[in-house]
């Protein structure tokens, strides 16, 4: 079954991204385009973070080591889920409010040699709704 989902994964293009933090307490893998989309947003977090992100389905990511070592914060909708390293307090990826039933994922946390190119879109999160509600397709991008 797993050789099948494999094959599923590539087959529609995709590589497999392993990723984490800076000490290496949480690990990850997902499985994405090496052609990156990758949003940056000026919402107050976001602009303070510097978080850069491309976003997938929740059944394209796997963390592999660290869940005991990550932490929550939320503010605001507490929609979004800002996790990270309780060690190093690097955020490698987070639940987006806009795709709260997938990943934001920052590019800049995974290993080389996987993407090839990344394309970045500013998006207003300074007028979170507004902007989500204009986006063609930001809300799909969780979708599997």
């Amino acid at each position: 079954a797993a050789r099948l989902l494999l094959d599923a994964y590539e087959y529609r293009g995709l590589v497999k991204h392993t990723g984490g933090c800076h000490c290496g307490a949480v690990r990850f893998e997902v499985w994405a385009s090496a052609d990156l989309h990758v949003f940056n947003c000026n919402c107050s977090i976001c602009t303070k973070k510097q978080n850069r992100h491309f976003i997938v389905p929740a059944s394209r990511f796997k963390l592999l080591k660290g869940a005991d070592n990550l932490t929550t914060y939320t503010f605001n909708t507490h929609c979004a889920q800002h996790t990270f390293c309780k060690t190093c307090g690097v955020q490698s990826f987070y639940t987006p409010r806009s795709n709260p039933d997938g990943y934001g994922i920052a590019p800049h946390c995974l290993d080389d040699g996987t993407v090839q190119t990344i394309v970045t879109e500013d998006i207003n999160g300074k007028e979170w709704e507004k902007a989500v509600k204009e986006h063609k397709t930001i809300r799909d991008m969780s979708k599997p």
